[in-house]
């Protein structure tokens, strides 16, 4: 579709404005590709304001745009955005750098080993189609759905959390970044303390600095968060949130352990404090991971636990659809804010969620991510340790759709962003480790999603051209010599 974009976009000239292009069954012929294809570079010329699209007669070309006023004095923005009152205000600007890594398309050409979501040949496309074309046909598919969600798909998502939690803990939201989003904002103020696991997802941190919170880093290891940290970290900030991924931790991959989940969940019970539990990656576990635990919200009777998970990150960007689940009057202030935020989530897609989990290809679709995701996993294990074996590679997950790396022994942290620069110029795209962390990162690392490429093929070549990155890192002569990686 690019590259007809592209050759349309070069013959324009040959047309005066307003002159008819050829037929879509003309480009057909001409260009040897799909009517898909062809439709979709029009839409794309049409986007641009190249051409306009007359349903029934064809596409012309646009008539010239009219010159545009030059842009007026917008300094003054700087002023009112940064306003506030006192010295103790909160710092306004918010900082989304670490979430666009994930969500930028790469330029053609470059290995994207720095997506937040699966491959597009792992994402169940006709599933989703035929989901969505079923729900179009149900009856009232088109009106206002209930502000919580539909009864059907909150009992659907309490069965999923735990038989404990009922359709009536649960609110049907527009993904999990909005959950997360929404969770913020109700249980703490402006200005308050948000314990967080260092390093954490980019996209919680953003969604924290959005909201007024200061983040507060809780160091974990193998076993995820260290509770003698947390409980030390509640008593220092008087916190009353902590956010966590206990399964399949981004970027770590770590499994918080047996011993430590009620520890958790006892710690911030003490403290008067809540856990926010963002279950994203409970589908996207890998073939070999064996008995899952089960949610903290299925361990807590006291409301500690607000949990949040998603059907995104497993189906398509585009699914936003997700959950949040509670108890208590904690739920009554988590709906009035997703009520003031967004009203509901739009019911064609509830309706269509509802059908791609009812259907029999969900189940497929599943064991289809597991096997795959194992698959590439290992693979991308083997490449580093055959590539780039001074890597550190402490922990191999067994769910979750990325590895996290640290830098050789002799590199700094600052070379972090060198060796990102440096992939990219070979034609891979990484994550750097810095965004992943709330404040100094102790050790420069760097992220590599294997969901998100199309298979073992383009995993080899992506890490083959990281180590030919990192060799020119050590042998530039502008930065002086490395060790071999």
């Amino acid at each position: 579709m690019v590259e007809l974009a592209e050759s349309l976009r070069g013959e324009l000239d040959r047309y005066s404005p307003g002159g008819k292009l050829p037929s879509s069954r003309v480009l057909v012929e001409r260009f040897r590709v799909s009517p898909v294809t062809v439709s979709r570079a029009i839409a794309q010329l049409a986007a641009e304001g190249l051409i306009v699209t007359r349903p029934g007669a064809g596409a012309f070309r646009a008539q010239p745009r009219t010159a545009v006023r030059p842009p007026g004095d917008t300094s003054w923005q700087e002023v009112s955005l940064s306003a506030g009152g006192g010295p103790e205000v909160v710092p306004r600007t918010v900082d989304a750098s670490g979430v666009l890594v994930t969500l930028a398309a790469p330029s053609p050409g470059v290995i994207e080993f720095n997506g937040g979501y699966l491959h597009t040949s792992l994402q169940p496309e006709r599933a989703m189609a035929a989901a969505l074309a079923r729900a179009g046909r149900r009856p009232g598919a088109w009106g206002r759905p209930p502000t919580d969600g539909l009864p059907e798909l909150r009992a659907w998502f309490a069965r999923e959390i735990s038989p404990a939690v009922s359709a009536a803990d649960v609110l049907i939201t527009a993904g999990g970044q909005s959950a997360l989003s929404t969770a913020l904002r109700a249980l703490a103020p402006p200005g308050a303390p948000v314990l967080v696991e260092s390093p954490t997802y980019p996209g919680m941190l953003a969604a924290a600095r959005a909201t007024g919170l200061r983040p507060v880093p809780v160091p974990g290891d193998a076993d995820g968060v260290r509770p003698d940290l947390l409980a030390a970290a509640f008593r220092a900030t008087g916190a009353r949130v902590f956010v966590c991924q206990p399964l399949f931790q981004n970027p770590t991959g770590a499994v918080l352990a047996p011993d430590r989940r009620g520890e958790v969940v006892r710690i911030a019970r003490e403290a008067g404090a809540f856990v926010v539990e963002d279950d994203f990656a409970r589908r996207l576990v890998h073939a070999d991971a064996g008995p899952l635990p089960v949610p903290l919200m299925a361990q807590d009777e006291d409301g500690v636990v607000v949990h949040v998970c998603s059907l995104t990150k497993v189906t398509s960007p585009s699914l936003r659809v997700g959950a949040l689940a509670a108890r208590g009057p904690v739920l009554e202030r988590l709906r009035a804010i997703q009520v003031v935020d967004s009203f509901f989530v739009p019911r064609p897609l509830q309706e269509a969620a509802l059908e791609l989990v009812g259907s029999p290809a969900w189940s497929r679709h599943l064991r289809t991510v597991a096997t795959v995701l194992k698959g590439r996993r290992n693979a991308m294990t083997a490449a580093l340790r055959q590539e780039l074996p001074a890597f550190a590679l402490p922990h191999i997950p067994s769910g979750g759709g990325s590895l996290w790396l640290g830098l050789p022994a002799a590199w700094t942290a600052a070379e972090e962003s060198a060796v990102v620069s440096a992939a990219l110029r070979a034609g891979v795209a990484v994550a750097p480790g810095r965004p992943y962390f709330c404040a100094e990162a102790p050790a420069g690392r760097i992220r590599l999603s294997f969901a998100a490429v199309s298979g073992a093929a383009e995993i080899a070549e992506g890490v083959r051209r990281l180590r030919t990155a990192c060799d020119e890192l050590r042998d530039g002569p502008e930065r002086g010599a490395r060790p071999p990686a």
